[in-house]
């Protein structure tokens, strides 16, 4: 550090440093690489420098955000790095949710899933479009089971379209819930992170939280309910208009959807292509969009996600 003023400074304990700088302070290394910065920790502080102070803010931004993320949830993740130096703000801790199950407490990983959850903090009805691993179910539902622990709605009401009723379904064994459990199995590990398996068991079986398929929906009017539309894309105008007109007094709803992997023919035919036209504007519904920056899977799977938007020659799907 002798070439470098020292910029900044950092608090932590010996214990948090530990976990947040990695094996062999692999972490630290790749930060300090990343943004081009030197750091040291000595007698319980880290101290950052380098020759743009821009930089020096952000690996100070970033080690905070590791430093509240290992707070929150008890552990950093594979990913937790990656998505700290992808955030480019400092953490508003107004849109943690507190869950009961073994999440604990759910903070944003990037900036655009912190406009997600913002917008379902301010808007009755949100539309959330994004490529896989961008969290747009997980936190769709973890939003859900936050509001139904707070005594904010009743029950909970997720449902998705199986688009493969009219072939695959009824070739499957089993009562109809068995046959589309496979389909809705993301939703149902988000529900066991967030609430735990057996409490999940009980609410399922006391109607307090209901997984339904889409057609389900019809002919329903549903209120004091958080209502939770998952794999929208595959959804006709028609259907989604039946879906999003079930809501009733103190209902929200949340659609998500991936614009990029639709199922049914032509693609053009997606009521979630064709709503953003007709709804724009109205208020009380917002809609949102994370990319493949906003992907908390594998670092891999941004690279993936990005070279099959290149190979779409120039599509925009917003």
């Amino acid at each position: 550090m002798q070439d470098h003023s020292i910029d900044a400074k950092i608090d932590l304990s010996r214990e948090s440093a530990s976990k947040i700088f990695g094996s062999g302070d692999s972490n630290l290394r790749y930060i300090c690489k990343k943004l081009d910065v030197k750091a040291i920790y000595r007698d319980g502080s880290l101290y950052i420098s380098g020759n743009s102070g821009r930089s020096v803010e952000k690996a100070k931004t970033v080690i905070l955000r590791l430093e509240h993320e290992l707070i929150a949830s008890g552990n950093l993740s594979d990913h937790s790095v990656d998505a700290a130096l992808s955030f480019p703000e400092n953490h508003d801790i107004s849109l943690e949710l507190s869950v009961p199950g073994r999440a604990g407490r759910i903070l944003p990983k990037t900036s655009g899933q912190e406009k997600y959850l913002r917008a379902i903090r301010n808007s009755e009805l949100v539309f959330c479009i994004g490529p896989a691993g961008t969290g747009k179910t997980y936190l769709a539902v973890a939003s859900a089971v936050a509001a139904l622990t707070d005594g904010e709605v009743d029950k909970i009401i997720i449902s998705r379209p199986a688009v493969e009723a009219g072939e695959k379904l009824g070739f499957l064994p089993g009562d109809l819930q068995q046959k589309i459990d496979p389909y809705l199995k993301p939703v149902y590990d988000a529900l066991d992170d967030t609430l735990s398996p057996a409490r999940v068991r009980r609410s399922l079986d006391n109607r307090i939280i209901e997984v339904a398929p889409l057609a389900y929906m019809r002919g329903r009017t549903l209120n004091n309910a958080f209502v939770i539309l998952d794999e929208a894309q595959n959804t006709s105008i028609t259907q989604l208009k039946m879906f999003i007109t079930r809501l009733g007094y103190s209902s929200r709803a949340i659609i998500t959807g991936d614009i990029t992997q639709i199922d049914i023919t032509p693609p053009s035919s997606s009521g979630l292509v064709v709503i953003r036209r007709i709804l724009s504007g109205i208020e009380g519904i917002e809609f949102t969009y994370l990319d493949q920056e906003d992907v908390v899977r594998h670092p891999l799977v941004q690279s993936i996600i990005s070279a099959f938007k290149r190979d779409e020659d120039g599509k925009v799907y917003r």
